[in-house]
Order: structure tokens, then C-alpha cells, then sequence
């Protein structure tokens, strides 16, 4: 037996294709899971809880269960759509939810794994009030850049613990918040270092995943687990407090495992089942750490596998709300009526699934026509067509060289979703399907029916059981469209197991083809493609004029040295002379270049920029580069410049 889950959608706003990159993969996963013989049982559900939920729900002028229930539902509707199919999509705010955490937190007190401890806390004496995570922003500890209260999200990424951060800031009422002790509740993940070493050393997955989980591993800290709200699960030892909203959210798995199945004791208590995580890597060390420590404290049975995808670029730049870099998927993908199955392949083909995927319009349209149309659908319809005008029923003898190439790409998908390959199942679809069609064009039935029909109809038999084998094997990819044709053959593929591709029916009576896919036309995406821009405008572009233009000091720089910053991957300390004087600068930019090949590289500087610190390390101008693909290219002179020279 096997669950599996995907990571949790916060209910703080709608689905992009972003979020599909974990739900998609999984459905299809699970459905060639079930399609082998395995009994599986698929859950997930909204994640509804936290600081972010109450701030977005006073923004909407809702109550916080309003606004979690308005996207519940989006989730459920958008799910059904793309035809992902849960076995049980619950809601963390249900009782039966609360329940389970309770008894799972009280569990982890009595094991000695939950403690007490007096802390400081950012305190807003103005609204009378401790405040908690997105309730206080201020500057981070580490990188000394702006922050918000758990996480430094404009700066070095860090996961900040209440009281952590510097200079706190109340954000309902903008004054400056003080630090006041309270008394709060701590999980020892520091006691369960030698459990995770042998733990992330057996467990399964992709790379990405485990080989960032084992970055942390020698750096863990206790979890403050415990948070001022009135929204969220009442921590049982204190009713005052409410949990952490990464200690509720995991829980879910096991409580909606209870409403999917009575075989839940079996999964999560006695460990008779194989338990895999579906997720994005931004959460791969709640998943590979904080996560399987918490069942180890509490006696449940442990995830065997995290299946992490890599991230998503829109058009080629990062997936990003706040710039416009986004497609939502309910209001610009489902409501310009593209078929569902349509980006359900894309989701899963374009590349692996541990790799980043760029979702563009241009590649999403030629992907469809070229692939799923002229390659996969042509053959469909090609075969179905023919056997309908020219035999309507045809006996089943099929070639023994058609039935080794239909299982032998049996054999590929099967080894390839044991490896989370989605990308190799489906091409072994597609290069199935060319085969087909050039075994079909090889052939020339149209010409052999006007001398020996009885030789067609050994053609077409080849072919149509290539037909069969075709949609048994795609249809976990594209259940809706695989289902429609397989009604012109009389298949219900809903009970079909993958060694049916290989069985032979005696006859097969063809209806009446209608054609599988629609084609994409250019004039359909140009909208599409134009609001990504315009939605990247209104949120970043605004006329300044010539006056506001002139203020800005463009300078001709030369770089006499370079370093890279110790603790970060992208910065470098760099020293530049813009003619009057040498600036210390730090850039982003030591994925891009090393600091050898950037000595006596000439640069554009804004040299009346604000000094700010990055890392602790002081900058005291800019250096300008262009974004391509998510990788800083520096902007230089086409020919040598003195430094200092003006830039107009």
C-alpha cells in the first residue's frame, strides 16, 4: 500500500501554474500507480492557518474562516478541472483536524520532546499587543537587510524564530515596537540530529530535496512552536497560545489520511505502507527535518520518499506575483477554454521533474501542435478514420514486432515512474505514437485495400492495438481526452491495468472518430502573452521625468578587485573606481562570474545610490546588469572608457 500526498495550498489566494508543478505530477504518479496494481491512497487539502490568513483577510474585509473557505473551494474547483483526483482534500480548520493535532502535540510533551521557555518578543505598546510573524517587519539578524518577522525575504532567506529580529516595527500601526518576555513553547529538534543523519541517508526521493535537507542538517535549532493568535489550533498545554502554523499543517496528512481511508492506523501508527511526499523545494526542510522528527518524537510511522520539483519561470523569468511574472489558472488558463490535458502534459514533458520549468505561451501552443496534435492525435484519428470508412470491425492478429514495441515502452514507463521520470514516461508515449505513425505511413493501407483487404486488415489490427496501448498508457497524463477516444473502441480505461496494452482482443468495433484534440492558433495565446507585460507594467513601471532622470549619477566604472561574500552563493564585495574615487560595492552577481574575470571588467554604476548593507557588508553604489533567465549580465562599454566618465 502506498499514500501519497502533496504539500499543502495556503488558502491565501487562487492557483497559478506555479502551484500545479507538485498537484499534476502526483495525480498523474498515483494514476500509474493504479494502473500497475497498487493500492494507493491520494490526499491533500487546504492549509489554513497562520499570520498571513488574518492580515489577508482584514486587507479583504473578511473574517479569516471566510477567506479560507472562498479558497477551499477555488482549490476544489480548480482540482476537479485539471482532473486531479483526491481520494479526500480536507481543510485544517475542521474539528477532526484540530483533534488530531492536539493528540499529536500532546504526544511530543509526554515523550519530553516539548519545553517551555521565557522569550522576547516584539511588543507594539500603541496596539497593546505581542506581535506575531507577518505583524512585525524590522532587519535581519544575519544579513542586516530588511525583514519581515519570520523570515528574511528580501535578504538571505533565513527562517527567523520570534525575537529574532532587529529594530521591530508594528505593521497595523507603523510605530516602533519594544521587546517584552513571554512565555512560549519550544520543540528539541536538536535532540533528533543522530536520528536525522541515519534518516536522510536511507531516505528516498529526488536530489534536489535531500541534498538541501543535508545542508541543514549539522545547523539545527529548537522550533519555537507556539504563536499569539486567536486563529489557528489551541495549543494544548497553554489554551492561550496557538500552534505554529508548520506544526498543524504537516498534521493534516494524517487527519485527512483518517477521512480517506480506514486503513489510516495501518499507514501512520503501524508503518504498513509507503508514505511519499509531493512538494516544492521551498519546503524541502519542513518535510526531510522538522517534519520526520516530529513523527519519530510522536511514534508515527516515517515519510519514505520527498519528491521535491524544481521551481517555475514564467516566460523566462521568475515566477513571480508581486512583478506579474504569473498565470493564473482558473481566470487565464481554464476561462480561455484550453483543454486541461493540454497542461497537464506540458506540466510533466517540457522537463524533468527535479529541473526548472518555464511555463511560456510560445512553447505551451508548439508543444500542443506539434506534439500532442501532429505526432499523437494524428495517429488517432488517422487509424480510427480508416477503420471506420473501410471495416468498422476488425479481427484481432497482431504482429509479434508490434507487441514487443508496445512492451517494451510498457517496460520504460513502468522503470520510469519508479523514478519519478515523469518526463521519460511521456516521451516513451510519444515516440510509441511516432512509431505508429510511421509504421501506418510505411504500410500504405489505402493503397494495399484496393488489392488483398485481408492484408489491410492485418495492418490495421497492428495499428489499432498500438491505439489501445496509446491510451491505456497516456491516460494517467490526459485522463479526459484519453477517455473520449477510448469510447470509439468500446474501452473503459477506468479498469484497464498496463498489461492490457498487451493483451489481444478477438475483434474491436470502431465508432465514428471525432477528432481528439483542437489546435492552438497564435491569435489565442497573443492576449494571453500581452497581459503578462501588462500586468509586469502596472506593477513596475511609471513615468519619471527628464528632470528625475538627471538626478540619477551614471558613471563609467572599472573593477580593480573582486570576492566572493562568505555564507551567500549569489553575493560579491567588489571595489570599483569611478574616476574620482574607488566605491566598495557588493553585486548579486557570483553565480555569473568569477572574481577573476571580472578584474579590470568596465561596469555602469549608479553612484549616488544609498549606501545599504547586504551581509554585513556595506555597499555604497550599484552596478548595473540585465536579468537573462534568472542570471545577472553586466552591462559594459563597447569600447574602452576612462572610469568616471558620465553615462547620459
Amino acid at each position: 500500500m502506498k499514500l501519497v500526498t502533496c504539500g499543502l495550498p495556503y488558502a491565501n489566494g487562487k492557483l497559478h501554474v506555479g502551484h500545479l508543478r507538485t498537484y499534476v505530477p502526483a495525480d498523474v504518479y498515483v494514476r500509474y500507480l493504479r494502473l500497475m496494481g497498487e493500492k494507493v491512497v491520494f490526499i491533500c487539502g487546504s492549509d489554513c492557518h497562520g499570520t498571513p490568513i488574518v492580515v489577508n483577510a482584514e486587507k479583504e474585509g473578511l473574517k479569516p474562516q471566510e477567506l479560507v473557505d472562498k479558497y477551499h473551494e477555488h482549490f476544489k474547483r480548480v482540482f476537479k478541472a485539471l482532473n486531479v483526483e483526491f481520494d479526500f482534500f480536507g481543510k485544517t480548520t475542521e474539528s477532526y483536524h484540530h483533534e488530531r493535532t492536539r493528540e499529536f502535540v500532546k504526544k511530543l510533551a509526554e515523550n519530553g520532546y516539548i519545553y517551555k521557555k521565557e522569550i522576547e518578543l516584539a511588543y507594539c505598546e500603541n496596539c497593546n499587543m505581542f506581535l506575531p510573524d507577518r505583524y512585525v517587519e524590522g532587519i535581519c539578524p544575519y544579513c542586516k537587510t530588511p525583514a519581515r518577522g519570520d523570515e528574511c525575504d528580501q535578504g538571505c532567506g533565513r527562517h527567523l524564530e520570534p525575537g529574532e529580529i532587529l529594530e521591530p516595527k508594528c505593521k497595523i500601526c507603523g510605530n516602533k515596537a519594544v521587546f517584552r518576555k513571554q512565555m512560549h513553547y519550544f520543540f528539541k529538534l536538536t535532540a533528533f540530529q543522530d536520528f536525522l543523519e541515519e534518516y536522510l541517508s536511507n531516505l528516498s526521493g529526488t536530489e534536489n530535496a535531500l541534498n538541501y535537507a543535508r545542508q541543514w542538517i549539522g545547523n539545527l535549532k529548537d522550533w519555537c512552536i507556539t504563536r499569539n493568535l486567536d486563529w489557528g489550533v489551541r495549543f494544548p498545554l497553554d489554551e492561550s497560545l496557538v500552534l505554529y502554523v508548520w506544526v498543524d499543517a504537516p498534521i493534516g496528512y494524517i487527519s485527512f489520511t483518517e477521512k480517506a481511508t480506514d486503513d489510516w492506523r495501518k499507514i501512520w501508527l503501524e508503518g504498513k505502507a509507503e508514505i511519499i511526499h509531493f512538494i516544492g523545494l521551498d519546503i524541502a526542510y519542513h518535510h526531510c527535518i522538522f517534519w520526520p522528527a516530529m513523527l519519530k518524537g510522536a511514534n508515527y510511522a516515517l515519510p519514505s520518499a520527498v519528491i521535491a520539483s524544481g521551481m517555475v519561470k514564467i516566460e523566462g523569468k521568475n515566477l513571480s506575483k508581486s512583478r506579474g511574472y504569473v498565470v493564473w489558472v482558473e481566470d487565464e488558463y481554464l476561462k480561455a477554454g484550453f483543454n486541461p490535458d493540454y497542461l497537464r502534459y506540458y506540466l510533466v514533458n517540457y522537463t524533468s521533474h527535479d529541473k526548472d520549468l518555464n511555463f511560456s505561451w510560445d512553447v505551451f501552443r508548439e508543444k500542443v501542435n506539434n506534439e500532442i496534435i501532429a505526432t499523437f492525435g494524428n495517429f488517432l484519428f488517422r487509424i480510427l478514420s480508416f477503420v471506420w470508412k473501410n471495416f468498422g470491425v476488425v479481427s484481432m492478429e497482431v504482429d509479434r514486432e508490434i507487441l514487443s514495441k508496445i512492451e517494451e515502452t510498457k517496460n520504460k514507463i513502468v522503470n520510469a515512474i519508479k523514478k519519478w521520470e515523469f518526463k521519460s514516461a511521456s516521451d516513451a508515449v510519444m515516440e510509441l505514437a511516432s512509431f505508429g505513425n510511421v509504421y501506418f505511413q510505411n504500410s500504405k493501407p489505402w493503397e494495399l485495400l484496393k488489392s488483398d483487404k485481408a492484408k489491410t486488415m492485418k495492418v490495421v489490427a497492428n495499428c489499432l492495438q498500438i491505439v489501445k496501448a496509446l491510451l491505456i498508457l497516456s491516460y494517467p497524463i490526459m485522463p479526459k481526452s484519453m477517455e473520449k477516444v477510448a469510447g470509439t473502441i468500446g474501452i473503459n480505461l477506468g479498469n484497464c491495468s498496463i498489461d492490457d496494452v498487451l493483451k489481444v482482443d478477438e475483434k474491436i468495433e470502431v465508432k465514428k472518430p471525432d477528432l481528439p484534440f483542437k489546435k492552438i492558433e497564435n491569435e489565442e495565446i497573443e492576449p494571453l502573452k500581452k497581459a503578462i507585460q501588462e500586468k509586469f507594467c502596472e506593477k513596475n513601471e511609471s513615468e519619471v521625468s527628464i528632470e528625475e532622470f538627471r538626478k540619477m549619477d551614471f558613471r563609467v566604472g572599472k573593477i580593480v578587485s573582486a570576492q566572493k561574500i562568505e555564507g551567500s552563493k549569489k553575493l560579491m564585495k567588489l571595489v570599483v573606481d569611478i574616476g574620482s574615487e574607488k566605491r566598495q560595492i557588493v553585486a548579486g552577481i557570483a553565480e555569473s562570474y568569477s572574481p577573476e574575470e571580472l578584474i579590470g571588467k568596465l561596469v555602469v554604476v549608479l553612484a549616488n545610490l544609498k549606501p545599504a548593507k547586504l551581509m554585513g557588508v556595506e555597499s555604497r553604489s550599484m552596478i548595473l546588469a540585465v536579468d537573462v533567465e534568472g542570471k545577472p549580465i553586466l552591462l559594459t562599454p563597447e569600447r574602452e572608457v576612462k572610469p568616471g566618465e558620465k553615462v547620459k
